[in-house]
């Protein structure tokens, strides 16, 4: 086998052990999951909102609930805040890209709605405000970050800080515990 291939299969496969051997984190996503049917069962809604790589990872969890997962059934509320472009580009432009989210955030939210927030730092200046907004609009927050948790770690209701600092590993695993949240919701409100 090609020496760098298996290294990085390998380092993947560690930070994924590593959340297998971490009860705490285990709980944490059944515990998420259980605030996303119950938001869902009070007829909210998921927002969902990251730069780069983990905005692809955010379109694709909404695309997964709002869709289908597994199951034949009725769509559920989920939106990637990015997927606006003129939106996106005219706050960017006449505001800052610092605000693009939490503009949104602002004018969809709700409360007992969740905003899922991804940064691998969780340092990203526009997401802390997203964050930010759906605190003031009494939505529930849930972080996606690295080892660190960045400034995420204290703004959010629950925080899935991936044991790496390495980029494409953190975001892997956000996929993996993205697809977990998908399925437990999507089971739980139509099997």
């Amino acid at each position: 086998m090609d020496e760098l291939i298996g290294s990085l299969i390998s380092e993947s496969i560690s930070v994924k052990q590593a959340i297998l051997q971490d009860e705490a984190f285990c709980a944490r996503i059944r515990a998420v999951a259980d605030l996303w049917v119950a938001s869902y069962k009070a007829g909210g809604k998921i927002l969902f909102c990251g730069n780069g790589g983990s905005a692809s990872d955010a379109q694709h969890l909404a695309a997964e609930l709002s869709g289908r997962f597994y199951l034949d059934r009725a769509p559920l509320y989920a939106e990637a805040l990015h997927v606006n472009t003129s939106y996106l580009t005219a706050v960017a432009n006449d505001y800052s890209y610092d605000v693009v989210y939490a503009r949104m955030v602002r004018a969809a939210g709700r409360p007992g709605d969740v905003l899922v927030a991804f940064s691998t730092s969780g340092n990203s200046p526009n997401i802390l405000a997203a964050v930010e907004a759906a605190r003031e609009c009494g939505m529930h927050v849930t972080g996606f970050t690295g080892a660190s948790g960045g400034k995420m770690a204290t703004l959010c209701d629950y925080l899935f800080n991936v044991p790496s600092s390495n980029t494409p590993r953190i975001q892997e695993a956000h996929i993996l515990i993205g697809h977990i949240l998908c399925q437990i919701t999507e089971k739980a409100l139509f099997a």
